[in-house]
């Protein structure tokens, strides 16, 4: 089996057509492996902007890709796609996290009016891959591609990165540092299941409605933090921002903490974080109440 690795860099460029901005791809670069992690082959292209007319000071900043560069040695976007087609016929993709899948269905989309892209029959996400090798796919934020690097100590120069064929080369590196502890096998998709592009586009929501049918009620349920006894819910359920929050009550340890609960609907799942903190008393100042952070809780519910 062959695989290969790709990153891309974009500009937001607004499009009058849509009234809105897009994700603009003005880089291509990949690494195509075999089946031990061979670099076999390499893909690099800059893309001539066809819906803004000049990239913005900040990714010219990070990339140093100037406008005039992309239209002195960009080609088309459909020309870049049918070239990377070829190159990476019968591989499976990798790219770290979706992001760079979002943007390709985004730009492909926006051409043809297809978001089926023609390159795509197995993905990967390397992301989603190295969190679960390295124990960090239960964090609150998401592992990204330099500090991951850092983490398994690979040397690599920070002015390099932010252009796409240096990404996908310390994509892979992180892939060989990481590829002996798990297989690979459970993190490939086959693209042309019914669901993938559907789960893929899916925007994921917060449930503001406590009282939704979406919500699983035992889930409101928590746990005193010392005792592990189930406390009770001594005051109404509050709304802010996106979560809800309660006081509860352990009889078993006379504490009375806060109880925080958020829900986000993704296509099958509804990923549950709680959090609880104590309600305490400061000293000499018993009618003035201080809140102190206690503990985090995340689960997901399979739908």
């Amino acid at each position: 089996m062959e695989y290969v690795v790709l990153d891309l860099e974009w500009n937001g460029s607004y499009s009058k057509a849509l009234h809105r901005f897009v994700n603009e791809i003005i880089e291509f670069g990949a690494v195509k492996v075999d089946d031990e992690f061979n670099i076999t082959d390499t893909f690099s292209v800059l893309i001539k902007p066809q819906i803004g007319k000049k990239i913005s000071g900040k990714v010219r900043e990070l990339t140093k890709i100037t406008t005039e560069e992309l239209y002195e040695k960009g080609i088309p976007f459909l020309d870049a796609v049918n070239k990377f087609t070829e190159f990476s016929r019968g591989c499976v993709l990798m790219t770290w996290s979706t992001s760079d899948i979002h943007a390709l269905v985004e730009n492909y989309s926006y051409f043809t009016g297809d978001c089926k892209l023609p390159f795509l029959k197995k993905y990967c996400n390397l992301q989603a891959y190295c969190e679960n090798c390295l124990d960090k796919s239960k964090k609150s934020c998401q592992l990204g591609l330099s500090s991951c690097a850092e983490l398994l100590e690979i040397d690599f120069s920070q002015d390099d990165q932010h252009r796409a064929f240096a990404d996908a080369e310390l994509s892979l590196r992180c892939l060989r540092k990481l590829c002996g502890k798990k297989s690979l096998d459970g993190f490939i998709v086959d693209a042309g299941e019914n669901n993938f592009y559907e789960k893929l586009t899916y925007k994921a929501r917060f449930i503001t409605d406590i009282n939704s049918d979406e919500i699983d009620r035992s889930q409101l349920k928590f746990k005193c933090d010392l005792c592990g006894r189930l406390a009770k819910r001594t005051g109404k359920w509050k709304q802010r921002n996106k979560s809800f929050s309660a006081e509860f009550y352990c009889k078993n340890c006379e504490r009375t903490f806060i109880g925080r609960i958020s829900f986000k609907k993704k296509f099958d799942e509804i990923e549950v974080r709680k959090k609880t903190v104590e309600k305490r008393a400061k000293p000499n100042e018993s009618d003035n109440l201080k809140i102190e952070p206690c503990k985090n809780i995340k689960a997901s519910v399979k739908e």
